[in-house]
Order: C-alpha cells, then sequence, then structure tokens
C-alpha cells in the first residue's frame, strides 16, 4: 500500500470499500476470491488495501485494543510493539517532557509515550509517518509528524527520545546490532544532545556482541540497563535504557501483565542440588536477563544442572517468574522405565519439556505408546551432567 492509497482509505469512499470487505469475512486463503468479489466495485488499490485492513486489525486485535479503528502494513505490524508493553516502557518518560518516537512505524509505541508526555514522531517513510498519525487517532492521541531520514538529517529537538531501529538489512533479518537501520553507534552522538534515551532491540540479541560493543574504543556503547520484556510468558522485547532513563540495575526482567521486575547487578554464583519436592521453570525474560541464580536465591532453591535452567526446591515459595511443579519422581533417563512408571500410574497423557535433551518430545511421546486417564508432565534434563527425566504436575 502506497501512501496515495491509504489516504483513499481515510475517505468516505475507503471506508465504505473497509465495511465492504469485512462482511466479504476474507481470510488469507479466500483473500484472492474476495479481492476479484470487491474489485466490481472500487478500483484494484483500494480493493485489496481494503481487504488487508480487513485481515491485518483481525490479527492485530492480540497487539491492540482498539484494532478495529486502526491501520496496519503486514510489516509494520510484525515489528510494532504491542499496546501492554508500549504502555509499561511509557512510564519512564513521564516527567520528562517531549519525546521523540524515531523510526515510529505504525505508532504502536508513540500510542503509549503521548499517555504520558507530548509526542514528535519521525520516519523517513511518509507512508508510516500518516499511519502513526491515523493510529492515534483511535486512541484519542496525537503527535506532530516530522519526515526525516535520521541517519543523514540531525535530530529535531526533543527532551527524550525512544528508537526502535529497522532490523532488516534488505529483505533478510539483521542478527548484529551493527546491521540495525540506524545503527547504534548513532547512540553516543545522540545523547550528547538528549541524555535520555530507550532502543527496542532484538529479544535474541547476542549478549556478548552488546558487551564488546560497550567496551569497544571504536563502536562505544555508553552504559545502558537491560531489560528483557515478557508477556504472559512469552518472550517480547528487549530495551536498552541509557542516560536518565537508566536505573541502578545493570539487567532487568520484566513480565507483564503486573508489571512484575527482577533486577541485579552482580549474578550470584550457582548453587547445585538433586531434584528435591518442587521445580521451577523461569520466565523467558529470567533466562534471556542471565537472572536464574538470582532468583534462586530468591525461592532458596539450586540449579539442577550448572548449564540447565531448571530450579528445585524442598519448599513451594509462589513467584510471578517461574512456573512451579510438584514433582513425584526422578531417575536417569531409560525409555523403558520411563514407559513403565506410566503404565502403572494410569498415565495416558504427557507435556514433554526439555532442556538439554537432544530428544524430540513429540517423538518420546510416540514411543512411549500410552493408554490411561491419568497426565503428567515429563522434563527431559540433565542433573551434574547426566541425563535424567522428572516426573510431575503444575502446581495450580
Amino acid at each position: 500500500m502506497d501512501r496515495e492509497t491509504f489516504d483513499n482509505l481515510l475517505t468516505s469512499t475507503g471506508q465504505a470499500a473497509i465495511a465492504a470487505a469485512a462482511a466479504l469475512q476474507p481470510t488469507e486463503e479466500t483473500f484472492l476470491r474476495k479481492l476479484t468479489q470487491l474489485r466490481k466495485h472500487y478500483d484494484a488499490a483500494l480493493a485489496k488495501a481494503a481487504l488487508e485492513t480487513v485481515l491485518l486489525r483481525a490479527r492485530a486485535r492480540a497487539k491492540f485494543s482498539r484494532a478495529e479503528a486502526m491501520y496496519f502494513t503486514r510489516e509494520a505490524l510484525e515489528q510494532a510493539s504491542s499496546e501492554v508493553v508500549a504502555t509499561y516502557r511509557a512510564q519512564r518518560y513521564a516527567g520528562l517532557g517531549r519525546v521523540a518516537d524515531v523510526c515510529c512505524g505504525l505508532g504502536g509505541d508513540a500510542i503509549g509515550l503521548a499517555g504520558v508526555a507530548p509526542v514528535m514522531v519521525i520516519d523517513k517513510d511518509p507512508l508510516r509517518l500518516a499511519l502513526a498519525q491515523a493510529n492515534l487517532a483511535a486512541y484519542g492521541r496525537a503527535a506532530e509528524a516530522v519526515p526525516a531520514d535520521v541517519t543523514i538529517e540531525p535530530l529535531p529537538a526533543a527532551d527524550a527520545l525512544w528508537l526502535d531501529p529497522s532490523r532488516r538489512a534488505g529483505s533478510r533479518r539483521a542478527f548484529s546490532v551493527r546491521d540495525y537501520t540506524p545503527p547504534l553507534s548513532i547512540i553516543r552522538e545522540w545523547l550528547a544532545r538528549t541524555p535520555a534515551l530507550g532502543v527496542k532491540i532484538s529479544p535474541g540479541v547476542d549478549l556478548a556482541e552488546l558487551d564488546r560493543s560497550r567496551q569497544s574504543a571504536v563502536y562505544g556503547l555508553p552504559d545502558f540497563e537491560l531489560e528483557f520484556i515478557s508477556v504472559h510468558g512469552e518472550l517480547k522485547e528487549c530495551v536498552l535504557w541509557f542516560g536518565l532513563l537508566r536505573t541502578q540495575a545493570v539487567r532487568r526482567a520484566t513480565l507483564l501483565p503486573g508489571p512484575h521486575s527482577l533486577t541485579s547487578n552482580l549474578e550470584p554464583p550457582s548453587s547445585l542440588g538433586p531434584p528435591l519436592a518442587f521445580l521451577y521453570e523461569p520466565d523467558p525474560a529470567v533466562l534471556r536477563a542471565g537472572l536464574v541464580t538470582t532468583l534462586a536465591t530468591q525461592l532458596s532453591a539450586y540449579q539442577l544442572d550448572p548449564d540447565i535452567a531448571y530450579l528445585t526446591s524442598d519448599t513451594l515459595t509462589p513467584t510471578p517468574f517461574a512456573r512451579a511443579f510438584a514433582l513425584e519422581a526422578a531417575f536417569p533417563f531409560q525409555l523403558k522405565r520411563l514407559r513403565a512408571y506410566l503404565r502403572e500410574r494410569g498415565v495416558g497423557q504427557v507435556t514433554v519439556k526439555k532442556r538439554g535433551s537432544p530428544l524430540k518430545p513429540e517423538e518420546l511421546t510416540r514411543r512411549l505408546r500410552l493408554s490411561g486417564e491419568e497426565s503428567r508432565v515429563v522434563f527431559l534434563t540433565h542433573v551434574r551432567g547426566e541425563p535424567y527425566v522428572l516426573i510431575g504436575q503444575a502446581v495450580a
């Protein structure tokens, strides 16, 4: 979709086309057939944009409470922060004055920021600027739009910055922070003028590369706070906080809704122990932030293996940072022994979880050949380097 087509979508004719497209109840599989039908009444570009809008609004409901009034492109929606994450992050900007949302995309971050501060949206793509303004309006919010390519043009004056750089190099995903657009090396220059900056990066970022970047005299990332964010147990984002937006924490794992945050400046050493009465499976944000032993200290728990992020304890300590399971058995892995144990107890359904095991859960389930009314959770893992199986049930 180009800017002209998007502008047409906002007209009365475009709104009628969206309504007509919604009435057709399109799916990805029926898109071409529905497009043929809609083109009988609207020009090709508008008909396609209307159908695409209907499909993407349905997909966007998982991210935005007002998706039915918003506008998207596929790539921009894929990259957009969800409403719950953007709202949480925006709280750091409260009271800092005017915020510039750099590389604003479809406006997901600006929606959150505009709830706490005056916002300016910046992007080199005029379509994305228009999307951002329309989507802000869906929430009753507004922002000044500034067309600019920040890789070659100076940033407009602002009191704080938010940057969501492109993590693609052409059509391919960029895995190194050096390949982002704009590159993270630009941060030092920006902080000299605006000493409050947050940067969204891939949650799969190479942490060793980040450490090298911070220590490099050439690349020179300033000191930052590293925050991993999960939503309902699914890892969603990684954020670097610089300057005035940093806290005293070096690393932070945040779980939403909540928020619940676990922080550390120095990770305690690992303490190992055998499988006990309870097993804890840490949230992925805790794993990526490297805070497993910090959590273990909070729970008075032990790791089963220095390289495995399962924790165990004789007492149950409620925590938002891990799922808890009551263990009933633990022994060195042997397929026949495991099958016999489960069959003796009438177990017909198993949920297989694994860390450190080469076995595929679906393959193990097939080879167990179980039948019965009972269910269990089976963990394939290591205990002090030895392949082990743990059996239990989730704690309500």
